[in-house]
C-alpha cells in the first residue's frame, strides 16, 4: 500500500509514529506532509529509514499518488488538530483511506464520515479497541513462550523502537519471536494489536493477556511493547496494566540519555535508574517474578563518542547489558533476553 504520512510541524523530532512507520512498516511511503519542511526529503533529517519527499500538503500530491493518508503524530491527549482538516478532506476527495491512531475517532466526525461514504473510503481508527474485552484471568504466564516486556523511565524514550529492533534482530539471528503491539504505532507496523491506552481500566491487563494467549503457543519468545512509565503522572495506570497483564519473565528498561524531567510534566524529576529497577521488579513480583535483564538508551542527541560513553555508564548503573538499538548492535542484549 502506498501512503502519505501527515506530520505537520513535528517531523522528525515530535513525529514518532511517522518515524516508526518509516523505519519498520511495510508501507510504501510516497511522501511526508510537513509544511515547515516542504521541499526537503526524509533522508535530510533521518538517514536510516525509508526515504521520501516532504511536501506541504495533500494537495501537492497527484490524485492517484497514494492509497491512504496516515496521521503520523501522536500528540499528548491524542486530539485532532483542526489545521489538519484540509489535508484529510482532500485525501478523502482523492479516494484515499485515512489511518489514524488518535483518541479522536475520525469515523465520528460528520464531515469525514460523509466524505468517506461518498468516495468509497475507509476511516481506520487504530485506537478503537475491541468491544468484547474483559478482566485478566492471570494466565499469561501459562503460555509456552518466554515473555519479555519493554518498560520505560518515561514516555517517548524508545520502548516501541527497542521492541521492534530487538524483534527484527532476533528473527535475523534465527529466533522465533512474536511481537505484542500495545500502541497505535506498533499496531500500524504489525497489522494487529490492541491500543491499551484506550481500554477501560478494569480490562487493561485482560487485553494484554488476551494477545499473549493468542500468540503464546506459536512462538518461542514474545516481545511486549511497553507504554508510559510507572512514575508518569498521566500514564502510569497503562504501564501497570501492561506489566501485570503480560506477567513477564524478563524486562528491558528503556531510557533517554540526558532526560531529567518527565516529558510534558517538567515539574516532576525522574527518579534514579536503580529506583526504576526496584519499582518494576517489586510491582511485578506478586503476579510474576521477573527482573530487568537489559537496557536500551536513546542517544539521538549525542555525538558518537558521547553516545558510547553514555551507554557504558547506563549499563554500569543497571548492572546488565545495554545499548542504543539504533546506533549500536544488539548482540549482547539478545544474549541476555533470549
Amino acid at each position: 500500500m502506498r501512503v502519505a504520512i501527515l506530520a505537520h510541524e513535528k517531523f522528525p523530532e515530535r513525529a514518532k509514529t511517522a518515524l516508526g512507520v518509516l523505519r519498520y512498516a511495510d508501507y510504501d511511503v510516497a511522501a511526508v506532509l510537513d509544511r515547515d519542511s516542504a521541499g526537503s526529503r526524509v533522508s535530510d533529517y533521518v538517514p536510516d529509514v525509508q526515504d521520501a519527499p516532504i511536501v506541504g500538503g495533500t494537495d501537492d500530491l497527484e490524485e492517484d499518488a497514494v492509497d491512504a493518508l496516515l496521521i503520523g503524530i501522536a500528540p499528548i491527549g491524542g486530539d485532532f488538530d483542526e489545521r489538519w482538516r484540509p489535508d484529510v478532506r482532500t485525501a478523502l476527495e482523492y479516494g484515499c483511506d485515512i489511518i489514524s491512531g488518535l483518541h479522536y475517532f475520525l469515523e465520528n466526525d460528520e464531515e469525514f464520515a460523509e466524505l468517506a461514504e461518498e468516495n468509497g473510503c475507509e476511516l481506520r481508527d487504530i485506537r478503537k479497541p475491541p468491544a468484547d474485552l474483559t478482566v485478566a484471568e492471570g494466565i499469561a504466564g501459562d503460555v509456552d513462550a518466554e515473555v519479555i516486556t519493554t518498560v520505560g523511565t518515561d514516555c517517548s524514550v524508545g520502548k516501541m523502537t527497542a521492541t521492534m529492533e530487538l524483534a527484527r534482530d532476533a528473527r535475523a539471528a534465527g529466533y522465533d519471536v512474536g511481537v505484542v503491539p500495545t500502541g497505535q504505532t506498533g499496531i500500524m507496523i504489525e497489522g494487529w494489536g490492541i491500543p491499551i491506552d484506550r481500554v477501560v481500566g478494569d480490562f487493561t491487563a485482560g487485553a494484554v493477556e488476551e494477545m499473549i494467549v493468542e500468540l503464546g503457543d506459536e512462538h518461542d519468545y514474545l516481545l511486549v511493547e511497553g507504554q508510559g512509565s510507572l512514575v508518569h503522572p498521566a500514564y502510569s495506570a497503562v504501564t501497570c496494566g501492561i506489566l501485570h497483564g503480560s506477567m513477564p519473565d524478563k524486562l528491558v528498561l528503556c531510557h533517554d540519555a540526558g532526560r531529567e524531567t518527565i516529558h510534558g510534566y517538567e515539574s516532576f524529576d525522574l527518579p534514579s535508574i536503580p529506583t526504576y529497577v526496584d519499582l518494576y521488579e517489586t510491582l511485578s513480583a506478586p503476579v510474576a517474578e521477573t527482573e530487568v535483564v537489559a537496557g536500551t538508551l536513546n542517544t539521538a542527541d549525542l555525538e558518537d563518542d558521547a553516545a558510547r560513553e553514555a551507554v557504558d555508564e547506563y549499563a554500569d548503573v543497571l548492572g546488565v547489558p545495554a545499548t542504543d538499538v539504533i546506533r549500536h548492535d544488539t548482540d549482547e542484549m539478545l544474549e541476555a533476553i533470549l
